[in-house]
């Protein structure tokens, strides 16, 4: 049940591309990620009643605003110096390598052999996904940067993992989203926010605010509460697979064989994941 929670967040998350196919203008992606955790955190807020601001476990919860923040910064900063392919994958694909680490060395879980078969699995089928050829830019201050978008939502998933020990999944959410979208705001300021004022833009931020911000993250700290981080955050490999299907039955996208290899050894690390839980 919690892995399914986990894996359905990441599916969410796969939708987000998508929908910015449908945003109109001079779009900036810092500026999308800010509104999407204002929007996403602060639609929690307004439900999330429990919030106990003198005893609230700030320390926790700023780690996880910054490390999230750092994440989508980090990841689209890859982006414009690699591409979307080599920048997904390397940010993407190191992720469970840093979540294992930082699990390993900080926190002195052991990982489980399982683990290690699914995430091999699940690491080389995202490289085969977005396997390119041809002239392909390898900058290396994009892979740095990409890398540190990984190590960076490895450690948002390990911090948040603590944060929900502390306090109920909604508000934690809803605090950190809140925090998210003030770090990313001056940001977001100096590349625009003029697209906004477009009406056809609203309904696609309106989605990925709710959807793959507030359910998203719900689903996946609600499933993190039970599962090891390394675990999730090989789990979220589903995000890059589902945003390529997507791209394929919707936008009529092109991948080639190798790709479709590549989908392949990711369905097998998470269905390896899964049923091992099952079976216990």
């Amino acid at each position: 049940m919690y892995y399914l929670m986990v894996l359905f967040a990441a599916i969410l998350w796969g939708t987000t591309g998508t929908t910015q196919t449908f945003l109109q203008g001079d779009i900036s992606p810092i500026a999308v990620a800010c509104l999407r955790s204002a929007i996403g955190g602060g639609v929690l807020l307004v439900f999330a009643r429990t919030i106990k601001w003198t005893t609230w476990p700030w320390r926790w919860n700023i780690l996880a605003a910054i490390a999230i923040a750092l994440f989508q910064g980090l990841f689209f900063s890859s982006i414009r110096y690699m591409g979307v392919a080599i920048g997904t994958v390397v940010t993407i694909g190191s992720a469970p390598v840093f979540a294992g680490v930082i699990e390993w060395l900080i926190w002195k879980v052991r990982l489980a052999k399982i683990w290690v078969i699914s995430t091999t699995f699940a690491i080389l089928g995202c490289f085969l996904l977005f396997a390119v050829g041809g002239k392909a830019t390898v900058n290396s201050f994009g892979i740095l940067l990409a890398l540190g978008g990984g190590c960076m939502f490895a450690l948002y998933t390990n911090v948040s993992k603590r944060l929900t020990e502390r306090v109920a999944t909604m508000p934690a959410v809803a605090m950190t989203f809140s925090l998210c979208a003030l770090l990313l705001l001056p940001f977001a300021w100096y590349e625009g926010l003029s697209w906004m004022g477009t009406m056809n833009n609203v309904w696609p931020m309106i989605y990925m605010g709710i959807a793959t911000t507030s359910l998203a993250y719900m689903l996946f700290l609600g499933g993190l509460r039970a599962i090891p981080s390394s675990a999730a955050v090989t789990l979220s490999l589903a995000e890059p697979l589902t945003a390529a299907l997507l791209g394929v039955f919707f936008l009529g996208e092109y991948l080639a064989w190798t790709s479709w290899v590549g989908i392949l050894f990711i369905f097998a690390g998470i269905l390896v994941l899964t049923m091992a839980n099952r079976a216990k």
